[in-house]
């Protein structure tokens, strides 16, 4: 496991770098700040950020939110000595949250956590709800899914269905299936993609395999799809 420290702060990033090699990580990188952390996911992939959420100038969280744009499948795990934050920080998709001074048995569980989340994505199912009817689905079976208020709409070959969780909730058991959010109301399957178009305002257009459905990306979407694949 390839892992990324984000702390402003020496003394809090040598306490954690200690606790991680006490658990037998050692493949570990460090950044003191936002531009030194976004620099080092462009350059190489990773597994795990723990992310400091009070550094200057640009908050842990606004910096969590570029870091899944510029990589869907990263996990960050966030710490700081407030807890005020969890809500944003598990809004953002984080998969843990740290409450300084923590512990290294909390630091364990965290790295444990994630773990068995990754084991169980393997074999995801997702049961959704179109009309009196239940459908299971597998994640390959997913055009794409779409936000809707409180709950998000599937499409598949068989139409819409509906699934009762938040489209950033969905996106953090996706990712690890070749999807990428485009849009902060849609989530792509990268194996559906049959045509890519740009419009208006450097946005894009994507069709689908199976389907007759296009979808616009945003600004920020079709941005951040180019980094990442360089369109």
């Amino acid at each position: 496991m390839k892992i990324l420290i984000v702390d402003d702060e020496e003394l809090a990033r040598a306490r954690l770098l200690r606790m991680l090699k006490t658990l037998d990580f050692s493949d570990i990188c460090e950044a003191t700040n936002a531009n030194e952390a976004i620099e080092a996911v462009k350059k190489e992939k990773y597994d795990v950020v723990f992310l400091d959420i009070n550094m200057p100038q640009t908050s842990g969280l606004e910096l969590g939110y570029e870091l899944k744009y510029l990589d869907e499948a990263i996990a960050i795990i966030f710490q700081t000595a407030y807890e005020e934050h969890a809500l944003k920080a598990f809004d953002i998709g984080a998969v843990g949250y740290l409450v300084k001074p923590y512990s290294l048995e909390q630091v364990k569980h965290s790295v444990e956590r994630l773990k068995l989340e990754k084991i169980e994505e393997k074999d995801l199912r997702i049961l959704s709800k179109s009309g009196d009817n239940y459908l299971l689905l597998k994640p390959q079976e997913i055009h794409y899914v779409k936000a809707d208020l409180t709950e998000v709409m599937l499409r598949t070959t068989k139409g819409f269905s509906y699934y009762a969780q938040k489209i950033s909730d969905l996106q953090k058991k996706l990712e690890a299936h070749n999807f990428v959010r485009i849009h902060r109301s849609y989530l792509i399957n990268m194996d559906e993609i049959k045509e890519i178009q740009t419009i208006e305002q450097s946005k894009l257009r994507f069709s689908f395999r199976n389907c007759s459905d296009t979808i616009e990306s945003s600004k920020d979407g079709a941005k951040a799809f180019r980094d990442k694949f360089s369109v």
